[in-house]
């Protein structure tokens, strides 16, 4: 007997995992004691523009906006710098003088010369008429942007030293001096910026960086003053190579340095005073929003003298990570009574983990300067990462369910009933256009059955050529009364318009109805075995699974074989726990009552899991057992292996739109089990419609930053991690069941995971075309086909090897156009190859389709496979025979 459910484990693994999400905020927000901020420094870089101005559009802060600012910085700077006399930004030096701050008074130069020449002379104007205004700048960055060549830039400096008497020089990085010595001879001093996180240097080398680089430019330039015209590091923004931006490290670099420059004497102007969120959409990209001390909205950022903590508030963060991941895993836990520890605990860390993650995200999302179109860009990613986090929980789930239970709740062992209490059935074999001697070899395996009262209706619809059904049809009246042929044309609704015909002329004696495909092979013992089971009265579908012959017959059916069973040996059994299996269209019985008020739904392409729902619905139960009694054949090409899954999806999909409001909130008998079920069954195949339109949408993405790097926004790095570790964890996920739960040697496991993948493409199509259309053509999967020459089987697959290669210009693209410097694009070229993997394997899968003659032995036996996952299954209590 299983030992019951006990709640003290459960809620101490729930403990230890909150008390590790807390232990690990703390670790990663560890106090850092670092140099206090001066009482007042040398200078600020001051752009004194509030939320929603925008210089580009001609909008400057008021005269009393900016003397508020001045007020503010008043006793805390000595020295303010500007960069342009546009508007009332020539007012600054003025304004400035009633608090007692000198000025560094900028000019912008940039492409337009006349434009220029204006800025040159209102700046000489200004200069002269204050005298707090202590030296001036031409230009910012203006050699580096490209906007003048030194030799044009040279005029507007002997210009204004020639008009005015405070030093005169340009800002530029200290790089573009050393390239450009030449301007040195028409400067008073050297207008260097230091700003270390541009060229990826590690928060905790940038000072030294600095101090070196100081130790260059009086080489370079000796006896010639410097001052620092911009130093600073942001504090959110793209990470580039070893530099991350973040406020914690923005507080760090700026109190470091403040304390090294007041023992070196430098003269400075940190980067900057308030952040500009205007510049979010300029060539510096997000980050350039993000340089203030203060933000737009003049707080401070981080703390002046106290020690520094990456995420000040994290324990309120970590408290709401703990709640948060508290009421899902008590969800999952009161459902889940039968796991053993180490379920529960790979469940716990699972579901903190995604918490901590989304917990994480939001925060540092939120802490961003939102517009419309990031907001509405917000959304959409926010969007995505709810569902690849509902896959991955949903994954997870059935990860802990399938191997770490201590026992399964539905035991079904064979029963064996005297004859005379077992029920008649009714066998319907619906077939279309089968090659007769594959569907004789079905008939005489059911002629064999050992069972007392049965009867066999074999429905042919709608095949046209008579010399395939006549036959069978001869066939059936040599084996005797029990079989009966019906070839029916036209007869609408596909397959279970057959099936619906079928049932219409069943004996009225039959009070089960049992389904097989017409390529299937049934043992003797299918009936014997499970019909006992019809004795609970509640008890109206009875599945086995489908399981194939053909296995052994080349690799390409090998594969095939490999990628099935993961369904049958890991799905299947999880589901039937709540009662709330796939039924399918072979192997499969059901109650005649039941079917009789049912019926089959013509309207859908996969009715056999449409009717399963309705089953459901009607507050009935389904059995299924983990054991073969009857093999089929597989799809002989590539192309028929694509149409099978194609139809699965689509129904899939048209069944969703159909019950959607019962599976929501309709009111049915449907438990919270069976819905879980069937929405998270669902969820992979809707997660590769969704991710048809991520590829979409990641190659046009690529193709703005290839073309348009300077003004592209890049992804954000946690965006493009969600989707990578998804496919991480659902391969995980794959080797770890196959090898210990199907029994799979490695072979057969990557087999599986290249078949599965090769698929990918197919149903998301499918998905996507089932939300957009009512309905498909039946697609039957034909039998011993004609295989696909080479070029043909490429031909099955060109969407995809079209999208693989684009996937993979695209990668080589932004690696060439954008260069890898940055973290996110790193991440970005991964995401796109990792994108492009399932591409690749329908190529891989289409080329060995068209090589027949590979053999099966290559990927492995399939017989090995049978015997250790019924090992598995008998030490759950749940071997059959």
């Amino acid at each position: 007997m299983p030992r019951p459910f006990s709640i003290a484990p459960a809620i101490l693994i729930g403990l230890a995992a909150a008390a590790l999400t807390v232990s690990l905020w703390a670790w990663l927000n560890q106090p850092q004691q670092e140099p206090p901020w001066p009482t007042t420094i040398q200078g600020f870089a001051f752009s004194p523009y509030r939320a929603g101005q925008n210089p580009a559009a001609n909008q400057y802060p008021t005269d009393a906006e900016i003397d508020a600012d001045l007020k503010l910085l008043s006793g805390k700077t000595y020295a303010i710098r500007t960069y342009s006399v546009d508007g009332t930004l020539g007012d600054i030096p003025r304004l400035a003088a009633k608090y007692h701050i000198n000025v560094a008074l900028g000019a912008w130069i940039d492409k337009d010369q006349k434009y220029d020449a204006a800025q040159v002379a209102r700046a000489i104007a200004i200069a002269k008429a204050n005298p707090n205004v202590v030296r001036v700048m031409i230009g910012n960055e203006a050699v580096l942007r490209g906007d003048v060549s030194a030799e044009e830039l040279i005029p507007y400096l002997d210009e204004a030293r020639a008009e005015i008497d405070q030093p005169v020089s340009t800002a530029e990085p200290w790089y573009s001096w050393i390239r450009h010595p030449e301007l040195a001879k028409h400067v008073d001093f050297l207008g260097v910026h230091m700003l270390p996180y541009w060229e990826g240097v590690n928060v905790h080398d940038a000072v030294p960086y600095i101090a070196a680089r100081m130790q260059d430019m009086h080489r370079a330039f000796p006896g010639k003053p410097i001052v620092i015209a911009e130093v600073g590091w942001p504090s959110v923004g793209l990470t580039r190579h070893a530099a991350v931006a973040s406020t914690a490290d923005e507080a760090l670099f700026l109190r470091r340095f403040l304390a090294y420059a007041g023992a070196q004497h430098w003269t400075y102007y940190l980067m900057e005073a308030f952040d500009q969120p205007w510049k979010g959409n300029a060539a510096e990209g997000d980050v350039g929003s993000y340089w203030g001390v203060y933000n737009v909205y003049r707080q401070p950022k981080f703390t002046f003298t106290r020690p520094i903590v990456s995420i000040p508030n994290w324990r309120v963060l970590a408290g709401v990570s703990v709640l948060v991941a508290s009421l899902l895993l008590g969800l999952i836990f009161l459902t889940s009574r039968r796991l053993k520890k180490r379920g529960l605990g790979f469940l716990a860390v699972i579901v903190y983990a995604v918490s901590t993650l989304i917990v994480w995200i939001i925060h540092d999302y939120l802490h961003r300067y939102l517009t419309v179109s990031n907001i509405a860009v917000g959304i959409l990613l926010l969007l995505g990462m709810i569902g690849v986090i509902l896959v991955l929980l949903a994954e997870a789930h059935e990860w802990a369910e399938a191997h770490w239970v201590r026992t399964r709740r539905r035991l079904f062992e064979p029963e064996h009933l005297p004859d005379d209490q077992l029920p008649m059935v009714s066998i319907h074999v619906p077939a279309y256009n089968e090659p007769p001697d594959m569907l004789r070899a079905t008939l005489d395996a059911l002629a064999a059955l050992d069972y007392p009262r049965y009867e066999v209706l074999v429905i042919d619809n709608n095949t046209k050529d008579a010399a395939v059904w006549e036959p069978v049809q001869a066939h059936c009246e040599k084996l005797g009364a029990r079989f009966h042929f019906f070839h029916v044309a036209p007869l609408a609704g596909f397959k279970a318009g057959a099936l619906n015909f079928a049932l219409r002329h069943t004996d009225p004696g039959a009070q089960v109805i049992a389904v097989i495909d017409s390529d299937y092979l049934v043992k003797r013992g299918w009936l014997r075995d499970l019909l006992p089971l019809f004795t609970n009265e509640k008890m109206a579908v009875v599945q086995a699974p489908q399981d194939y012959r053909d296995g052994e017959l080349n690799a390409f059916k090998a594969m095939c074989y490999a990628e099935y069973r993961g369904f049958f040996y890991v799905g299947m059994i999880t589901r039937n726990e709540r009662n709330a299996i796939i039924q399918h269209g072979t192997m499969t019985m059901i109650r005649r009552t039941v079917l009789d008020q049912l019926g089959w739904a013509e309207w859908c392409i996969t009715e056999d899991a449409e009717l399963g729902l309705r089953v459901f619905e009607a507050g009935l139960e389904a059995a299924y057992i983990p054991k073969s009694y009857g093999c089929g054949l597989m799809p002989d090409t590539f192309l028929d292996y694509k149409k099978q899954r194609f139809r699965w999806a689509y129904g899939a999909v048209q069944i969703l739109k159909h019950h959607a409001r019962t599976l929501f909130v309709g009111n049915s008998r449907l438990t919270l089990g069976q819905r879980y079920h069937f929405l998270a069954g669902w969820l992979p195949w809707l997660a590769d419609g969704f991710n048809l339109l991520f590829n979409l949408g990641a190659m046009l993405w690529s193709l703005v930053m290839i073309n348009f790097p300077h003004e592209a926004s890049l992804p954000m790095v946690v965006f493009s991690v969600l989707p990578l570790s998804l496919f991480v964890f659902r391969i995980a996920k794959l080797v770890f069941l196959y090898r210990s739960n199907v029994g799979a040697n490695l072979r057969q496991t990557l087999a599986a995971a290249v078949a599965g993948l090769a698929l990918t493409h197919t149903i998301g199509l499918a998905v996507m075309s089932g939300f957009f259309t009512r309905s498909k053509p039946f697609f039957r999967t034909p039998k011993q086909a004609q295989r696909h020459a080479l070029l043909r089987a490429l031909r099955t697959c060109r969407e995809e090897v079209l999208i693989m290669l684009a996937l993979w210009l695209c990668a080589w693209g932004v690696y060439s156009e954008v260069g890898l410097a940055i973290q996110n694009i790193s991440v970005w070229v991964v995401v796109l190859l990792i994108q492009s993997t399932p591409y690749c394997a329908s190529l891989i899968l289409a080329l060995i389709s068209a090589w027949p003659g590979l053999p099966a032995k290559l990927i492995g036996r399939s017989e090995d496979m049978d015997v250790l996952a019924q090992t598995v299954l008998k030490t759950e209590g749940m071997g059959a025979g």
